[in-house]
């Protein structure tokens, strides 16, 4: 859960610095910069509210609207579907907006890429299903593996390589 939290973290700091500094219709089409940040809002407070359904329904609406800000909601929409226990939709999102982006951007989508295909592993190995829960975890162990050497300052804590070594030992297991 630690690493949802960072993922969290990453997320909100990019997604509000970019909306912030966004001037006067950049990346609306249609309805202004205020009507655009009032929808980011209530995307936003279902998602801290814990209303998901609502929450990933507002980020399908303003990402469709969004122009450069796209790729910063498609991630916040991805790290939406993680918290929501969606993790196959999570880790799709984010698996593909990380084959578009590069630097920061790339780092944060495989960190919810990562994490989506490690919970979504670990729901799998529950239900004894060891082959298709081996390949996630493998590629799991790939996305963090990246994000911690292309991005060192993203795992302040060590709770992304913590969640590395949890998926390293779960291979060996298997």
């Amino acid at each position: 859960m630690q690493a949802i939290s960072f993922a969290r973290l990453g997320v909100l700091a990019c997604g509000v610095v970019t909306l912030v500094s966004c001037g006067e219709g950049f990346g609306v089409q249609g309805g202004g910069h205020s009507g655009f940040q009032s929808k980011y809002s209530v995307a936003r407070n279902a998602l801290e509210s814990g209303d998901y359904g609502r929450a990933m329904r507002s980020y399908q609406r303003l990402i469709a609207d969004a122009g450069p800000l796209a790729p910063r909601l498609q991630l916040e929409y991805a790290h939406t579907a993680l918290r929501a226990g969606s993790y196959a939709e999570a880790a799709q999102v984010a698996g593909d907006l990380a084959q578009s982006q590069s630097g920061a951007a790339r780092s944060a989508a495989l960190a919810v890429q990562g994490t989506a295909q490690h919970e979504q592993a670990m729901a799998l190995l529950a239900k004894g299903e060891t082959r298709p829960a081996k390949a996630l975890l493998t590629q799991a162990r790939a996305a963090l593996t990246e994000v911690l050497k292309s991005s060192t300052d993203m795992d302040p804590l060590g709770a992304m390589a913590g969640r590395r070594a949890q998926i390293e030992a779960r291979l060996q297991k298997l």
